[in-house]
């Protein structure tokens, strides 16, 4: 991987890094940390001008390394993911993400699209440590695979959950009493079709108008007389 991120500077191309913490974390002690690696990467590229962006730099600091690294005055962009949107570099052909099980499909989908932006053959590696869960190996294989976003988002659906459309919690499946939102997803695709093709739909009986027909709707829902 090193050398790779090498070749791709030698050839006059940029680099990112990316990792999912700012410091080291006490809580979490085999997670590499963007601070403390910038400095790893700097040894490593000794000819190079390494630099550090994370969300806790003021405004200025942050546009100010940005804005260094999108005219080429730097050549490697060790980050966390606030680089993950609005970034355009088209001269980055290469990007590392470290610790790749900890970030979510849809977040790895956005940042490997910082790569890739002008003409030249783009890299993204994804190293992952640790002994893999199954929903991680398959978020990671499934970037692997494919760069469709619309598979990807549909992945996403299927191993997150869409969450309360109506509450607070962003994962997980809502509760029906029957139907699975990944499962039966063409079931209920044909049947909201339906629904909606029904009233006054030609052939099939528009159950809004036999709701309504003269005196019908009074007869089982009307209110019980008081007094």
């Amino acid at each position: 991987m090193l050398e790779l991120v090498r070749r791709e500077l030698a050839a006059g191309r940029q680099a990112y890094v990316v990792y999912p913490l700012v410091e080291e974390s006490d809580k979490l002690e085999d997670v590499k940390a963007a601070t403390q690696m910038a400095g790893e990467w700097a040894g490593a590229l000794p000819d190079r001008r390494v630099v550090l962006l994370h969300g806790r730099m003021k405004s200025a600091e942050k546009e100010a390394v940005m804005g260094a690294f999108a005219r080429g005055e730097s050549h490697v962009l060790v980050a966390t993911t606030v680089i993950e949107v609005g970034v355009d570099v088209p001269n980055a052909t290469i990007m590392v993400i470290e610790h790749a099980e900890r970030f979510g499909l849809a977040q790895l989908h956005q940042l490997r699209g910082r790569v890739g932006r002008g003409a030249g053959a783009s890299s993204c590696v994804l190293l992952a440590s640790g002994r893999l869960g199954d929903d991680a190996r398959e978020r990671l294989m499934t970037l692997a695979r494919t760069d469709d976003g619309f598979a990807i988002a549909e992945k996403d659906l299927e191993l997150r959950g869409p969450g309360d459309f109506f509450g607070t919690r962003q994962s997980g499946l809502p509760t029906f009493r029957v139907a699975h939102l990944i499962r039966d997803r063409d079931l209920m695709e044909r049947a909201r079709a339906e629904a909606f093709a029904w009233p006054g739909g030609g052939s099939a009986p528009d159950p809004l108008s036999a709701f309504l027909d003269e005196g019908g709707w009074e007869r089982r829902f009307g209110l019980a007389r008081v007094g």
